[in-house]
């Protein structure tokens, strides 16, 4: 993999930062596709992951990282998230961190690898809450193009066991776009089709 993932990691984060926004307080307690996931709980999540990669791309502790944000108020959300993004950002600016071996939860692997997960997992719970959120705003195509590359190099359907946070590949809608191809590879269903 040869592709700077910061360009498409910093394009999926303000997408999600812009959809955050978004959220209106009735809506925290909402079902997503992600079903173990309310909405607050996935912004919690999104928030968290963000942090998590900044941490990493910083030199630190990934793995000792919480993978949710806590004590965030109600009416914190964008705020919080908009934060933990910028420092992720910035943590990775440096050329040298792409070749970095960095350490996660899920093993140790080189910073290009690392940063190409986390566009994966950002777009990706961006799908669950734009869904849970009734589509509310057009999504970017093409960090969903990578994310989609992504998961199918890192997450093949075969290799899926119960440690994986995903399910099993189910197939697209027919007409899918990318973000809903990807959804499918990973497992999820649109709510209007849970």
């Amino acid at each position: 993999m040869t592709t700077d993932p910061r360009p498409l990691f910093a394009r999926a984060t303000e997408q999600a930062a812009a959809l955050i926004q978004a959220v209106r307080a009735e809506r925290l307690d909402g079902p997503t596709p992600c079903s173990e996931f309310d909405v607050r709980t996935l912004l919690s999540h999104l928030t968290g992951g963000a942090r998590r990669i900044a941490i990493a791309g910083e030199g630190g502790d990934a793995v000792a990282a919480q993978p949710f944000a806590e004590g965030v108020p109600d009416d914190g959300w964008a705020v919080a998230y908009d934060e933990a993004r910028i420092r992720a950002v910035k943590a990775w600016a440096g050329d040298d961190r792409l070749e970095a071996v960095v350490r996660l939860p899920f093993g140790e692997m080189p910073g290009r690898t690392a940063l190409s997960a986390y566009v994966m997992e950002t777009v990706t719970h961006t799908w669950d809450l734009s869904e849970a959120l009734g589509r509310p705003l057009a999504l970017d195509p093409e960090p969903a193009e990578f994310a989609l590359a992504v998961a199918h190099r890192m997450l093949p359907d075969e290799q899926r066991d119960e440690r994986t946070p995903f399910g099993s590949a189910r197939p697209a809608p027919e007409g899918a776009d990318t973000y809903d191809r990807l959804a499918a590879w990973l497992g999820r269903t649109p709510l209007s089709r849970a």
